[in-house]
C-alpha cells in the first residue's frame, strides 16, 4: 500500500486517521486484481509501501505457504500491520520499516516485487523501480498501481473540487511529487531497464450513496486535517478559510444523489 514516503521525500498524504481509514478499505480484489493471477502458492512477495496491511494481508492468503513482507516507512503503520497479520493469524507475513531507494535485502530475493500508490509520492520514481528490480529473482514481476490525478472526473461539477484538485497539484508538486503518475508508469518502468512490460489501467467509482457518503468523507477531514492541510497552509498555498471550504465542497458533493466520482489508475506487470 500503500503510499511509502521514502529517504528525504516528503509525504503529501501523511498518517492522519482519515488517511489510514481510507487505506485499510483497500484489498487485493479492489486494489491489485491486475496481479492476482500471478499471485500462485509458494511464491515469495515484498510489497513496498504497505501502509496499514490490508492488501499485503490477501497477498499473504493467496500465496501461503509463500513469504510476504511488507515495508512501510513509518514504525507506527508497521507496527498496527504487525498487529492485523497476528490477528489474522497469518505466519507467513512480516512486516518492518524500509526505504525503496536502498532495500534491504539480497539481489534476486523475491518473486514478485509490488508496489501500490507509492511511485507518485517519490522524487525519483526511476530509481525506485530500479531498486525494486534489483531485488526481484530473475524472470520475477515488478508490479506497480498508481492513480492518476488529472485523469479524475465527477458529476456534479463544483468549484470546490476544481480548487481542491489545483490545490493537491500545487502541494504535490512542492513536495518534487508527481500526482498524474499513472499515464507515467510505462515510460518510467522503460527507463528503469524493466523488460516484458504489460500496462493496463483500472477505476475505483464512488457512486452509490454509500460510496460517496465515504469519500466525501474521507477528504473532507483530509482537507481540514491531515499532512496535506498542513503542507498546503505552510506553503503558502492555502489558509483556514480555503480548507473550510473546500471540505465542505466534499460533503456537498457526498450528498448529491446523482454523484459520481471516477479515480482511474494505471497499472505495469513488468518482469526484472
Amino acid at each position: 500500500m500503500n503510499e511509502l514516503p521514502v529517504s528525504g521525500d516528503i509525504y503529501t498524504h501523511g498518517h492522519h486517521e482519515s488517511v489510514l481509514r481510507s487505506h485499510a478499505s483497500r484489498t487485493a480484489g479492489n486494489s491489485a486484481a491486475y496481479l492476482i493471477p500471478h499471485l500462485t502458492h509458494g511464491r515469495s512477495v515484498l510489497d513496498v509501501g504497505s501502509g496499514p496491511g490490508t492488501i499485503t494481508a490477501d497477498f499473504a492468503r493467496l500465496v501461503a505457504p509463500g513469504a510476504v513482507v511488507g515495508l512501510d516507512r513509518s514504525p507506527e503503520v508497521v507496527a498496527a500491520a504487525t498487529a492485523l497479520a497476528r490477528e489474522q493469524h497469518l505466519s507467513n507475513l512480516n512486516f518492518d520499516t524500509g526505504d525503496v531507494y536502498a532495500l534491504e535485502f539480497s539481489d534476486d530475493s523475491f518473486d514478485v516485487v509490488h508496489a501500490h500508490q507509492v511511485l507518485q509520492h517519490l522524487t525519483d520514481p526511476v530509481a525506485a523501480l530500479v531498486e525494486m528490480r534489483r531485488v526481484a529473482k530473475p524472470g520475477g514481476i515488478v508490479a506497480v498501481r498508481d492513480a492518476d490525478f488529472h485523469g479524475m472526473s465527477w458529476y456534479p461539477e463544483l468549484p470546490e473540487l476544481d480548487e481542491w484538485m489545483e490545490l493537491y497539484q500545487q502541494v504535490a508538486r512542492h513536495n518534487q511529487a508527481e500526482p498524474d503518475a499513472g499515464r507515467r508508469l510505462l515510460s518510467w518502468a522503460l527507463a528503469a531497464g524493466l523488460s516484458d512490460v504489460a500496462p493496463s489501467s483500472a477505476n475505483w467509482l464512488y457512486a452509490t450513496v454509500e460510496q460517496r457518503a465515504w469519500l466525501a468523507g474521507v477528504w473532507a477531514d483530509r482537507t481540514v486535517g491531515s499532512a496535506f492541510a498542513e503542507q498546503a497552509v505552510a506553503y503558502g498555498l492555502a489558509n483556514t478559510e480555503t480548507l473550510e471550504r473546500i471540505a465542505a465542497g466534499w460533503r456537498a458533493w457526498g450528498a448529491s444523489e446523482d454523484g459520481w466520482f471516477l479515480m482511474p489508475n494505471g497499472e505495469i506487470i513488468a518482469r526484472a
